[in-house]
């Protein structure tokens, strides 16, 4: 509540109190124009009150409203996250499982090829001592 309706209303009942020591059919006018001055001074005051508790009541409203929303873009940003996490680690998954594969598969290259030199070098020197029997 603002000072001036409280002033105002201070300002009314002082009239209101002054015209009634007042005598005669001008200060009874006098005092029905002060009542009313009071009486208006009253509404005017309260509308205030009104007002701005419907002003502060807007307010909260707003302020819950925009929490709740705020709430849920967290909440989505969260979501879109999680989201993201698990894709990545399918992703890394698969990616360590076709590198194990490519590895495997490498090595199971690089031992064919030993195999296929001892052979070759078995052959050779299969060849050598039939020589040496001629």
């Amino acid at each position: 509540m603002k000072i001036r309706p409280v002033t105002t209303s201070l300002l009314a009942a002082a009239l209101l109190l002054g015209l009634a020591a007042c005598k005669g059919p001008e200060a009874e006018k006098a005092r029905e124009d002060a009542a009313q001055a009071a009486d208006s001074a009253g509404a005017a005051a309260r509308d205030a009150v009104d007002r701005a508790a419907e002003a502060t009541r807007n307010a909260a409203d707003d302020a819950a409203a925009a929490s709740e929303k705020a709430a849920a873009d967290t909440q989505q940003a969260l979501d879109r996250a999680a989201d993201a996490t698990a894709t990545a680690a399918g992703e890394a998954k698969t990616a360590a499982q076709d590198a194990a594969a490519h590895a495997s598969g490498a090595t199971a290259d690089a031992a064919q090829k030993v195999a296929d030199k001892a052979r070759d070098v078995a052959d050779d020197a299969k060849a050598n001592a039939e020589k040496q029997k001629h």
